[in-house]
């Protein structure tokens, strides 16, 4: 147990770490705490010392214990929020920049930290809003100025991408139908209100080409809410005519997000799905589980997906798994005695593997995914047929 004077002791401790003995100070440190596990001047200095040395485990459980005693400390916000930064958790630097600012309303250093760990996260409007209103609260601070002209001319607020992909059926000799291409030509634009992105799709079916034109807006509603409105068009066999949908994202506590809506689609029938998901951001990892309910005859068809998603420097850095299963009620025609009344769930399931990155400047992405589909045969029950997809995708951002 120490016995000294701590403050003394503390000052020592600072003059090894300023000299390049930070493990000899860092046992200083932790010794004196031994005694006076509340000297939160002492626990924050050992928290920014086990943060430059990279271990920011350590720093973020001393900066976490240093602001639950007293989160009235900015200084000890300010250097837990880089913490996490440096480790490229940017989620959770984002989320303590909103704890903090609950505290310290409208501190512009809190918001720079804000701005910056929303385009870290891939939030480049909403990084770029944060400093609108920075720059509106602060007028004269040139930090504040400078802050918001770096992210202005980092950001690229036009993309243009092209994607491919392929359906093989042919590989199992148990299935007639023939290979399915896809392809679509995208353009976005990113704007205050959220972005807007023009698709010209194309599919090859049945050597039949079809072409559908849609439009996905995001826009912006209040701070943590936000919608999904989309609608598109097709004169094709193998399209909807028509296609709409809506569903509204809430971010909520603890870093999870909710989201509710509905797409609905006209063939020479209408479909109504219902939708809704479940995300949460843990560190630089993702989890959401969606599910989608469809009523129709001869009963309501249902289908949810579990995805992951491990990001690396930022929201296009990433890889994702996806599973994914589905039950959609049937009429079991070929059953002897058939009368109409005779109803079995065709299953299905899903596995789908992506990995998308970016060059070193942001400018360009590259995506490639591998999927593997299991679906029940409707004229066989219990009997299943297989099929795989490959993907590619380039998009280019200025």
């Amino acid at each position: 147990m120490f016995d000294g004077n701590p403050d003394a002791a503390f000052e020592a401790a600072r003059d090894l770490a300023f000299n390049g003995k930070r493990a000899q100070a860092q046992d200083s440190l932790r010794f004196i705490l031994t005694k006076y596990p509340n000297y939160l001047d002492i626990r924050s200095f050992l928290a920014s010392t086990y943060s430059w040395d990279g271990n920011y485990t350590s720093a973020r459980k001393e900066f976490g214990y240093v602001l639950a005693k007293d989160e009235n400390r900015k200084r000890d916000w300010i250097a837990y929020i880089k913490n996490e930064v440096y480790a490229e958790k940017y989620y959770n630097a984002l989320e303590l920049s909103l704890k903090a600012l609950h505290i310290f309303n409208d501190d512009p250093d809190l918001l720079m930290l804000k701005a910056k760990s929303e385009l870290n996260s891939g939030k480049r409007q909403e990084a770029l809003a944060t400093m609108d209103e920075a720059v509106k609260l602060h007028a004269t601070n040139e930090e504040v100025l400078s802050f918001k002209n770096s992210i202005e001319n980092e950001l690229s607020f036009n993309t243009i991408g092209i994607s491919f992909s392929t359906d093989y059926y042919d590989i199992y000799k148990e299935n007639d139908w023939s290979n399915a291409y896809y392809t679509t030509l995208s353009y976005s634009r990113q704007t205050k209100y959220g972005s807007i992105i023009a698709k010209m799709n194309y599919l090859n079916r049945f050597q039949t080409d079809n072409y559908q034109f849609e439009v996905d807006l995001y826009p912006r509603i209040v701070e943590g809410l936000y919608a999904y409105v989309s609608g598109g068009f097709s004169n094709s066999p193998y399209n909807p005519s028509q296609r709409y949908g809506f569903e509204l994202f809430k971010s909520l506590p603890k870093s999870f997000e909710a989201s509710l809506g509905f797409r609905w689609l006209k063939f020479s029938t209408e479909t109504t799905i219902y939708t809704g998901s479940l995300g949460w951001y843990t560190g630089n990892s993702y989890w959401a589980l969606r599910g989608y309910v469809t009523p129709g005859f001869p009963g309501t068809s249902n289908s949810g997906s579990l995805i992951y998603r491990k990001y690396k420097s930022d929201a296009e850095n990433y890889f994702t798994i996806e599973a994914g299963f589905g039950a959609t009620p049937t009429l079991d025609r070929f059953i002897p005695g058939f009368t109409g009344k005779e109803i079995f769930d065709l299953a299905s399931q899903k596995v789908v593997l992506g990995y998308y990155f970016s060059s070193k400047n942001k400018k360009n992405a590259w995506g490639f995914n591998a999927s593997a589909f299991r679906e029940e045969k409707p004229f066989e029950k219990g009997a299943y047929f297989l099929y795989t997809s490959l993907g590619v995708s380039y998009a280019i951002k200025y």
